[in-house]
């Protein structure tokens, strides 16, 4: 007779998520013997083979993605039957995991969880921080699920609920010890003659920087006189690409502030990072009539999350504590 429990659906997701029995075994902190036997436990106990083994990689059979595919759908009705109780108990109980970058997460997740935790004191919380922010390539549930993941800038995935949170722009900025020795900065293009730092997060291309005229692609061109690559009020409002040579470079934001307070070159970071330098004069906004692309705050939902009452409570206490204005526009640090 076959018996399936709540673990087998985790686990074999999590086998098709992973496509390896070591890197699975690297994420339950087991050894890859144990996720092995496991394995095997499990197919005998079904009777027929899950998954096919080679030297490299592992892939589920026909039978093992047929699993996968109503596990999935099995899991996100428990989640639902789960929240539905929790609602009609008005509790906010169970774990709420959240994914956010490494400064901000430090300087405003960190302190509103806290918060948020205070104010229902029977949910756990849990805060994984990285800059490297790679949305799986389908959906997770039970442990590996995050209910929220709060990214700078928005990113287009179907499968995610987006709730902007608080405007961030990007600024172009330099310490004030490197542009007395700089050559001059006038528009884009002469960025190519500077010395540039680069944080490399994601898959962007992060030596690719993009500007508008400071009044914004749409709007500004709605005003471009025929003929010309000016707005009625002089503001040169076309798109401006430059392809910027880095002389240092870190996957660390902070790192990269530090190395452009210390008079080593341009940096483009968002204006939540660089508003205090801003306004000490310890860095210097550059070509004021030029704007990168905004970043705003965005906290992403996965769609089996939707309803959950604790993901909806937090992602308004993030939009109340940060926005409309953030703390960042109006002197108070979170």
């Amino acid at each position: 007779m076959m018996t399936l429990n709540i673990d087998d659906l985790r686990f074999i997701l999590a086998l098709d998520r992973l496509g390896s029995l070591a890197a699975l075994a690297r994420e339950e902190n087991v050894t890859p013997p144990a996720v092995t036997k496991r394995l095997s436990q499990l197919e005998a106990r079904l009777g027929i083979r899950l998954a096919l083994r080679t030297t490299r990689r592992l892939q589920l059979t026909h039978e093992g993605h047929l699993l996968a595919q109503h596990a999935t759908g099995v899991l996100e009705q428990m989640q639902a039957i789960e929240e539905a109780l929790r609602q009609r108990s008005q509790a906010v109980a169970g774990k709420l995991k959240v994914h956010g970058p490494f400064g901000f997460g430090r300087r405003y997740l960190g302190p509103l969880l806290a918060q948020f935790q205070t104010t229902h004191p029977n949910l756990e919380v849990q805060l994984y921080l990285s800059d490297n922010l790679m949305l799986p390539r389908q959906p997770v549930h039970g442990r590996d699920a995050f209910d929220v993941l709060v990214s700078i800038g928005a990113i287009p995935d179907s499968r995610w609920v987006a709730h902007r949170i608080a405007p961030n722009r990007r600024v172009l900025c330099a310490a004030p010890e490197y542009l007395a020795k700089a050559p001059p900065l006038q528009r884009p293009a002469d960025l190519t003659r500077h010395a540039c730092l680069v944080l490399r997060e994601n898959d962007e291309d992060v030596t690719l920087w993009r500007f508008a005229g400071r009044d914004g692609g749409k709007e500004a061109g709605k005003e471009l006189r025929k003929g010309s690559g000016k707005s009625a009020a002089g503001t040169d409002a076309r798109e401006h690409t430059v392809r910027v040579r880095p002389i240092m470079e870190s996957n660390d934001g902070d790192v990269v502030h530090q190395w452009c307070l210390a008079g080593k070159g341009i940096m483009a970071r968002s204006e939540w990072d660089v508003a205090d330098s801003l306004a000490s004069g310890r860095l210097v906004a550059l070509l004021p009539g030029y704007r990168l692309p905004d970043a705003d705050v965005m906290a992403l939902v996965p769609q089996s999350r939707v309803a959950s009452t604790r993901t909806r409570l937090f992602v308004e206490m993030l939009r109340k504590a940060l926005g409309p204005r953030p703390p960042w526009r109006n002197g108070r640090r979170g």
